[in-house]
């Protein structure tokens, strides 16, 4: 399989729920026009932003199918669903139906409660799912402030090569920049690596990042494709200072909750997709209020996605 090293921002979208917190895919139509008016290049689907580890096995195929319904026609519109890790028959499940639906590639994260003891235990859950879907491409998802398994990459890379041939690379979501760099340098860069750090991202562009997976690029892609614009130019002061506005959005997220604030932030740039599930905390009416001032101060309708 020829390996194809995508470009530009993939959005990591939020899952939509209606106000009983049903799943509401309804959403979803607008929710992709709204991200290709943004110039986003794609969609990482069921991850960390989309609660994929809170949703119903059926409930990821319907996200995977509403996708699919709206994008397919789209071939500068890469979508790919995130499969899980914990239960490997249901990832290879759930890689098929993606498969069978249309969808560009599947990703798998580690085995987070029974973890892999070593890279080749890793290696081996890799092989198992990736192999059951031969002409996908097949994207490890390395996150380990979530999964715990913290793996080089560079290692896992190695034990891949030449026995899953259909491996396609890393979404990195991690700050081992040794690391990445070492994977981006592989065999004169044969890995498709995806940054996934939105706050750090002018630190990727240096290191030779051209993809990015993120879930501030929901409501904030012209921020960065400024800041790529200008690491481009050589305006590296310019660069800083648009990195260090993401970085003052994301630090909203932790002074509010986390992870659920993102879709406050989608709430006003026109899109209220519901709340997180449990066990993930969702502010009050009260915060938002607050919440709203402190995006105002960042000067939000400057960079924010219309």
């Amino acid at each position: 399989m020829k390996i194809e090293h995508l470009q530009g921002l993939i959005s990591a979208p939020f899952t939509p729920f209606d106000s009983n917190g049903k799943l509401d895919v309804s959403l979803i139509p607008a929710y992709y026009t709204f991200l290709k008016k943004n110039k986003i290049t794609g969609a990482f689907i069921n991850g960390s932003t989309g609660e994929g580890v809170s949703i119903t096995l059926e409930e990821k195929k319907a996200v995977a199918q509403a996708w699919a319904d709206c994008s397919n026609h789209d071939a500068d519109f890469k979508v790919m669903v995130f499969l899980g890790g914990t239960c490997l028959s249901d990832c290879i499940d759930l890689a098929k139906h993606a498969y069978e639906i249309g969808l560009y590639a599947v990703s798998l994260t580690a085995p987070f409660y029974f973890k892999p003891a070593n890279v080749d235990m890793l290696a081996e859950a890799c092989i198992q799912v990736g192999k059951s879907v031969p002409n996908m491409p097949f994207y490890y998802y390395h996150i380990p402030v979530l999964t715990g398994v913290n793996v080089a990459m560079f290692d896992l890379v190695r034990a891949l090569d030449g026995k899953l041939p259909n491996f396609a690379g890393v979404k990195y979501t991690h700050e081992d920049f040794m690391d990445f760099q070492s994977c981006m340098s592989y065999e004169n860069g044969k890995f498709d690596m995806l940054w996934g750090r939105d706050e750090n991202m002018l630190s990727a562009l240096v290191l030779g990042a051209k993809g990015a997976v993120g879930s501030t690029f929901n409501y904030a892609a012209p921020l960065y494709y400024d800041l790529i614009d200008a690491f481009n130019t050589n305006d590296l002061v310019k660069a800083r200072v648009l990195q260090q506005t993401s970085i003052n959005m994301i630090r909203l997220l932790g002074k509010y909750g986390g992870i659920s604030v993102g879709k406050a932030y989608m709430k006003l740039v026109g899109h209220n997709l519901g709340e997180f599930r449990l066990p993930v905390k969702n502010m009050s009416t009260e915060q938002f209020e607050l919440f709203k001032k402190d995006v105002e101060s960042l000067n939000f309708n400057d960079f924010k996605s219309k």
